[in-house]
């Protein structure tokens, strides 16, 4: 993978943007925009890991590790580099946990158009400042990814969706064993259950579950709110219990602490101090 030739279309000077397939708000208008390399480079599936340009859409990663009966914790669409850049989980969150815990090592492009190594392909070789957890959601503004290493995970042997209708969803939570999607909308709750076909089954008659052809379709609008809170939502909305993602109507997100996005702004500057990177794009 030449990384070096994606170093030299960045530059090291003048305003620049990146894009990949658009999915996830695409390129910073009217400025010069550049592409990361894409394709799988390889995959260890003993290892449970896989490396690959950020320009690799995501279904195309999600084809190939299926084939060793592996998957990875992004959400669908778009590229492998627009899914970290952005940071932001699907429905899956609460199983998956944060995408940040997928990345292991990346090297990017930094606003000097250096190439840079951050992380390292196993957790145990990894010391010093966690870089990687930096770039994810970071939105393009500290450095361009071009090369991944990622984490992979099995394939679960049955995977079903489940729904019942109750009226506040904690109670029927409480009595799922890690589920990996819990989605309510003040009247019904879906359950998105993993693992070995009979558990899976039997989890699913106890909680009183019935078969679901999948998740409720989503509204646009996605905001965030204490897990706690959830129960006490109105409107329409569908909201990922445990989580506290909620799509549709919910109470506005407060903004980040004064002292909060000062340290955002001084990690800005240090990393890019003329702010060339994806300018104008802000970031939390």
């Amino acid at each position: 993978m030449d990384l070096g030739a994606f170093a030299e279309d960045v530059g090291v000077s003048g305003p620049v943007t990146i894009a990949g397939l658009g999915s996830r708000g695409g390129a910073v208008a009217d400025v010069r925009c550049v592409h990361a390399p894409g394709g799988i480079e390889w995959i260890q599936a003993d290892e449970m890991i896989a490396c690959c340009g950020a320009g690799t859409p995501v279904a195309e990663l999600v084809d190939a590790l299926a084939a060793v009966g592996q998957r990875v914790a992004l959400p669908d669409g778009g590229t492998v580099g627009g899914a970290l850049a952005v940071g932001r989980a699907g429905i899956r969150r609460l199983g998956d946990g944060a995408v940040r815990n997928t990345l292991l090592q990346a090297r990017y492009v930094s606003a000097a158009g250096e190439v840079v190594k951050a992380g390292g392909p196993t957790v145990k070789n990894v010391s010093g400042f966690d870089l990687c957890r930096l770039l994810v959601g970071s939105r393009g503004t500290l450095g361009f990814l071009g090369e991944v290493i990622v984490r992979t995970r099995p394939l679960p042997a049955a995977s079903h969706w489940f729904s019942a209708t109750v009226g506040e969803p904690f109670a029927l939570f409480a009595t799922l064993h890690r589920p990996v999607s819990v989605l309510w909308d003040g009247a019904t709750l879906w359950a998105l259950l993993e693992g070995h076909a009979a558990d899976v089954a039997e989890q699913a008659a106890a909680a009183g579950l019935h078969p679901a052809d999948g998740p409720p379709p989503l509204p646009q609008s996605r905001t965030s709110v204490a897990p706690s809170c959830v129960g006490s939502l109105t409107g329409r909305f569908v909201a990922e219990v445990g989580v506290g993602v909620v799509h549709g109507d919910a109470p506005p997100r407060s903004s980040a602490s004064p002292a909060v996005a000062e340290l955002g702004r001084r990690v800005k500057d240090e990393l890019d101090p003329t702010g060339r990177l994806n300018p104008g794009v802000h970031v939390g």
